[in-house]
């Protein structure tokens, strides 16, 4: 028996299995549009039944649509004859302590993704860059204490509201924006992407800035996770690391029967 692994975000679902060997190979796909048929296809094969000796239970994370997780839980129960177990914002798991006043408030997103940093570096102090729809910065201390974080939009939503907003940068854009490492483009639509890149990178070296004001004398990891790390992490002048699945991470270490330490 094996446990699935489920990360629904607001436009892409990533999943693995967690073995005897732990966390497998992680898969992605954007689900926009997708029906019950869609996810059980995805995640359990082209026959879609009933399996609950291959694959039980299924831990998640969603801050998906409501429409989209009623979608997905269908399919789990389908395939699996149970409902999947969502994970949500707690006080402390996993070495980790939450550091929002009113708990549920820090996104079940955000707070897996902790408990993921805390299992891939362990009593270290860690700062998590979140980018995709959304870049989320969050600051864990050496005690596995959450001091609180950061939302700003992603790179591609800051395009999106350009192109949206501003009729004289629409009009001088080309749609399918994908470069953006220089910062003085030559083209509208390689600025945009280059701004949006290069303000993602500026955010995130501040954050790490601050994070060592705060803390202190000490080492502090930089990690980066989500649909965009990999094209903001040439751009920074920290050093990072880039760790893809890191919410699979966290969301292995709290179906571990000692997550609640």
């Amino acid at each position: 028996m094996s446990v699935l692994l489920v990360d629904l975000g607001n436009t892409r679902i990533k999943w693995a299995r967690l073995g005897a060997r732990g966390v497998g190979r992680q898969r992605a796909a954007a689900h926009a549009g997708w029906s019950s048929a869609d996810f059980s296809r995805a995640l359990f094969g082209a026959a879609g039944g009933r399996a609950p000796g291959r694959i039980t239970p299924v831990v998640a994370v969603s801050v998906a649509a409501p429409s989209t997780r009623r979608a997905f839980a269908a399919a789990v129960r389908a395939a699996t004859g149970h409902a999947p177990r969502f994970c949500t914002s707690a006080a402390r798991a996993a070495g980790v302590r939450n550091g929002y006043r009113d708990v549920w408030r820090l996104g079940a997103d955000r707070w897996v993704a902790l408990v993921g940093a805390r299992a891939v570096v362990g009593p270290r102090a860690v700062l998590v860059a979140d980018i995709g729809t959304a870049t989320t910065l969050d600051l864990l201390d050496a005690a596995g204490r959450h001091r609180g974080g950061a939302i700003v939009p992603g790179p591609q939503l800051m395009i999106d509201a350009l192109l949206r907003d501003t009729g004289g940068i629409r009009r001088r854009a080309a749609a399918g924006v994908q470069r953006g490492r220089r910062l003085f483009a030559r083209d509208t639509a390689a600025a945009l992407a280059a701004g949006a890149l290069h303000a993602t990178a500026g955010a995130i070296d501040r954050a790490v800035h601050q994070a060592r004001t705060e803390l202190g004398a000490g080492a502090l990891v930089l990690l980066l996770t989500g649909g965009a790390a990999a094209s903001v992490a040439p751009l920074l002048r920290t050093r990072a690391r880039l760790v893809p699945d890191l919410v699979l991470r966290g969301l292995a270490a709290l179906a571990s029967p000692q997550a609640r330490d």
